[in-house]
């Protein structure tokens, strides 16, 4: 009766152990795991970018459509070129390859983008449209829209922490 037990605990435990094993490799596979980006640290903290990072693309367009402030630290081109990944040709992929920076947490978070249509997904590629990354800046954002530029992000970072805990 005690060989049976001792069998049947040793079962027990051996599925256990495989069903944990089994169960976390299964759940490793749902969460996104983002490519780093080539540089030694992204322009802010990675939990800082995570949650919000559309809001500072959505700030640097503001700026530079309507202010002509350009090369800011959050510019999309400066994200695609850090955070661009390579196909198996050794080729920076494009928005349309699930493997693309973006997608890899986008498409997981059901959110669909639209920078794109306009925007080159791909370092050194042309964007889509004539009116977008035409490199063109106004008089108003030399040479004092760099100081600018660090300001508003100042700004609206401390904003972000003090109203979007």
């Amino acid at each position: 009766m005690r060989g049976v037990t001792f069998v049947l605990c040793l079962m027990v435990a051996l599925f256990l152990v495989i069903f944990a094993a089994s169960y976390a490799n299964a759940h490793e596979g749902i969460v996104p795991h983002p490519p780093k980006g080539k540089g030694e640290h992204c322009v802010r903290d990675t939990d800082f970018m995570r949650r919000y990072h559309m809001l500072m693309l959505k700030h640097q367009r503001d700026e530079t459509v309507h202010e002509g402030v350009r090369g800011n630290d959050f510019s999309l081109k400066g994200c695609i070129d850090c955070h661009a990944v390579k196909g198996a040709d050794g080729q920076p992929v494009s928005y349309e390859s699930p493997k693309h920076f973006c997608r890899s947490c986008h498409d997981y978070a059901a959110v669909s983008l639209d920078c794109f249509e306009c925007h080159a997904s791909q370092p050194g590629a042309k964007p889509q449209s004539g009116q977008a990354e035409t490199g063109r800046t106004s008089s108003a954002a030399v040479p004092n829209g760099a100081q600018a530029a660090q300001s508003a992000v100042a700004q609206l970072e401390n904003y972000l922490r003090e109203n979007h805990p």
